[in-house]
């Protein structure tokens, strides 16, 4: 009996994992900059690095937005569209982030950043 109760806790426990590590793997990731922000219709367009193409990616009021420095929060498109424009005045394209989405609707936006050498 107890052999067989373990047998099935093991199992149980790897199916489990196998879900989780499936679940988090079927997320695609977006590596860019943000070059505009719809406040309106909750979208942000990102520049994919290495081609250039312009992806169109959603916005939700539960995406988790982290910062440079670590902090995350639900996102402020608001916000956002205003560091976007500080950052386009000083010569750059956009914000750098990497964007975890599903079909196009992100769930997690962190911003990249890139340290500088020496």
């Amino acid at each position: 009996m107890n052999n067989r109760r373990t047998f099935l806790l093991a199992l149980l426990s790897g199916v489990v994992a196998l879900g989780l590590v499936a679940g988090s793997a079927l997320a695609d990731e977006l590596l860019g900059v943000i070059s505009k922000v719809d406040v309106e219709g909750k979208k942000v367009t990102v520049i994919e690095n290495g081609s250039d193409k312009e992806v169109e990616v959603t916005v939700k009021s539960d995406t988790e937005f982290v910062n440079a420095k670590g902090a995350a929060a639900p996102i402020d498109l608001e916000k956002v569209s205003k560091n976007v424009a500080k950052v386009q005045e000083k010569g750059r394209k956009g914000i750098n982030v990497v964007v975890t989405h599903d079909k196009s609707v992100a769930s997690k936006i962190t911003v990249s950043v890139k340290k500088k050498s020496n």
